[in-house]
């Protein structure tokens, strides 16, 4: 069985978050985003890629959303209200909370301050959210009777989770955006141990290792300090959730210590909303952040207050948290082009940002002017200032996390494509994961585990138990080998399997090796070696309609009514036995009898580690079998012409396949040695 993922988005790219995967006959839409870089028909993931032979309440098992983010739930009113898919959303509670916030929030920027085409109302948002399903961390659902999925804690922001999904046994983790560090309100990502066919991983910093948190939290606090000191204005530009609030704790905190009178404001509406939000959901936050709950809420800011529209052009230093992140419209962008103009004034970027936003713009280098479009156009003469306070995971973090869960493949999305392949390329040489980073649009077909539940037969299972003593001798004056000395004994490794149809049955041959281990009481000369290779043997029977089962090879002979078949191979060697004359008195059955005794010495010495066994007629070592041959015009002789013939004897040798190595080292002995010498 196969594993196929269509990325429709964030491929190669950071943005519109999208991707389909098909387990087992199982679709999966995980994310749907929107990119903040394109107003065109870029902005959303192209659905009509979605194979839908009706539409796609019948295409999709489920939609998975990750976290509130707009890359990542942006498309899903458009998706589920226009596109018109009515089936389950799963995501976390927090999303499920904040989720409508960020949408109505984007809709109201995107129509009634930039004058655009509504793309889906605020209606759409409503019954957007009444098919979501909210899911717990680590809980179990059990989306129809062969689909499962799982939630794990994934950081980065309020309510992000990573999600296990299974059909049969084939599984897979796909992670979102996470973060692989703690931060002042956030932990950090925590997944258990499995067994995975496929990883897909956000790589946003796919090639970057951050410096210590406390160095860049310094930094950042020496910017701001440095710029309100001396009269100048600080916008900073976030999301309403996540970094607004990482860095509100992080000045409040601050500005207690220096005691400081510089105002903080955030941005009215959506902020506020969101931080009584992380006042409400205290247990998906840091550790510390729980620990003092009791005694202060972490987010109840002493320092920190609303901001009005009539203040953006007031006299005085200030520090205001506006949105969207990145500048890429709204009120950020609102302000940006008022303080812009300002040497005195910061701009500090606290994490990526998109391409195609004007927060891109001014992390590309130090431009003087900004072309908003062909006729606005903003003059950039203030600072500014880049910080890594991203809530993504650096390289190291995701170079972490593949170790930890040790896929058999790994996806890389969400992020940029130089930068994807030069991870992907770490991930293959240094952990030996095949990896692969398709651009949007493209599809992956990867192989997954497919396992069979079987019943044993008694027969099966009795065969399994029966002892396989073999006796084999040891040189003497070689050391003992210490494992030994408890006469333990450990079978080989191989397997051997090769598949036979017959009738309306499918069989599947095994060949297990057993490790055995004996009692130390077990008791044997000190020159024999003593093992116990049992060799599990059974045949797989899948019938239509019945249970499968394991049975032993001669209860499948009795259901097929056939008898037993065996190849073996045979030749017919000359062997060098030296002067025969003085045999010439003695009878044919005495003469091979001699002969044997002769060729049982020889193979004994020479095979010191195999059981060398003379049954009368024929000498036996494994499957390989040597007899003395009368006849004139024996079928598996080679050669009748022989130089000499009065000092060679023709021996039969046969084997079965699996001792053709060890035949012929044993007929290699025979021809190399004079045995009328010994």
């Amino acid at each position: 069985m196969a594993i196929d993922c269509l990325v429709l988005g964030a491929g190669q790219e950071v943005g519109k978050s999208c991707v389909v995967v098909t387990i087992n006959g199982k679709r999966i839409m995980f994310d749907c985003g929107m990119h903040l870089g394109y107003v065109d028909h870029h902005q959303y993931p192209d659905f009509s890629r979605i194979p839908a032979s009706c539409d796609y309440n019948t295409a999709l098992s489920c939609i998975i959303i990750t976290h509130f983010h707009l890359d990542h739930i942006g498309a899903l009113p458009y998706f589920t209200e226009v596109c018109g898919y009515n089936g389950p959303i799963y995501m976390t509670y927090p999303t499920m909370a904040l989720a409508p916030l960020m949408l109505e929030d984007y809709r109201k920027v995107l129509v009634d301050r930039r004058g655009e085409a509504e793309q889906f109302t605020n209606d759409h948002i409503m019954e957007c959210m009444k098919k979501v399903v909210p899911v717990d961390l680590k809980q179990t659902i059990q989306v129809d009777e062969d689909l499962q999925i799982r939630a794990y804690y994934a950081g980065h922001v309020l309510g992000a989770a990573m999600f296990y999904a299974k059909v049969g046994d084939a599984a897979m983790v796909y992670t979102g955006d996470y973060n692989m560090t703690p931060d002042r309100h956030l932990g950090a990502a925590q997944i258990d141990r499995m067994q995975l066919d496929l990883l897909i991983t956000e790589s946003t910093y796919a090639t970057t290792i951050r410096d210590s948190k406390y160095g860049r939290e310094r930094e950042f606090l020496k910017a701001v300090h440095n710029c309100v000191a001396s009269g100048g204005k600080v916008l900073i530009p976030t999301f309403a959730l996540g970094r607004a609030q990482e860095l509100c704790v992080l000045l409040d905190d601050y500005w207690e210590r220096m005691n400081l009178k510089v105002p903080i404001y955030v941005s009215a509406g959506l902020t506020v909303q969101a931080n009584m939000y992380y006042k409400m959901l205290i247990s998906w936050t840091s550790q510390k952040v729980k620990e003092t709950y009791s005694t202060r809420n972490a987010f109840d800011f002493k320092n920190v207050q609303k901001f009005d529209r009539s203040m953006i052009d007031a006299p005085g230093p200030c520090i205001l948290f506006a949105t969207p992140g990145m500048i890429s419209g709204g009120f950020s962008l609102e302000v940006f082009k008022r303080w812009a103009p300002s040497k005195s004034n910061l701009i500090t970027l606290p994490g990526y940002c998109v391409a195609g936003t004007v927060g891109h713009k001014l992390m590309s280098g130090k431009p003087t002017k900004i072309d908003l479009d062909k006729d606005t156009q903003i003059d950039v003469q203030c600072q500014i200032h880049q910080l890594a306070f991203s809530p993504h995971t650096d390289s190291k973090g995701i170079m972490d996390l593949v170790k930890f869960l040790s896929p058999k493949h790994v996806i890389l999305v969400h992020g940029e494509k130089p930068k994807m392949a030069t991870l992907k390329q770490r991930i293959h040489s240094e952990l030996g994961i095949p990896c692969y980073d398709p651009a949007n649009n493209e599809t992956v077909s990867i192989s997954s585990t497919l396992s069979v539940k079987a019943e044993a037969s008694r027969m099966f299972i009795q065969s399994c138990s029966t002892p396989n003593f073999k006796f084999l001798k040891r040189n003497l004056n070689n050391k003992v080998d210490p494992n030994l000395k408890d006469l333990s004994c450990k079978a080989g490794g191989t397997s051997r399997v090769f598949i036979r149809k017959c009738s309306n049955h499918h069989f599947k041959y095994l060949n297990r090796n057993l490790d055995t281990k004996f009692d130390s009481s077990f008791s044997c000369g000190p020159e024999l070696q003593v093992s116990d290779d049992r060799v599990n043997e059974g045949i797989l029977v899948m019938e239509k309609g019945k249970k499968t089962k394991v049975l032993h090879q001669d209860e499948v002979l009795l259901l097929l009514g056939e008898q037993e078949h065996e190849v073996r191979f045979a030749n017919c060697r000359p062997i060098y036995f030296g002067n025969l004359e003085e045999t010439h008195v003695m009878d044919c059955l005495s003469r091979k009898s001699l002969w044997l005794s002769q060729l049982f010495s020889k193979l004994s010495s020479e095979l010191s580690d195999k059981n060398v066994q003379n049954l009368g007629e024929y000498l036996q070592v494994e499957s390989f079998t040597l007899s003395i041959c009368s006849k004139e015009d024996c079928p598996y002789r080679t050669t009748n012409r022989i130089e000499n013939e009065s000092t060679i004897v023709f021996c039969c040798c046969s084997w079965l396949i699996a001792d053709e190595i060890l035949a012929w080292k044993i007929i290699s002995i025979l021809e190399k040695h004079n045995l009328g010498s010994t």
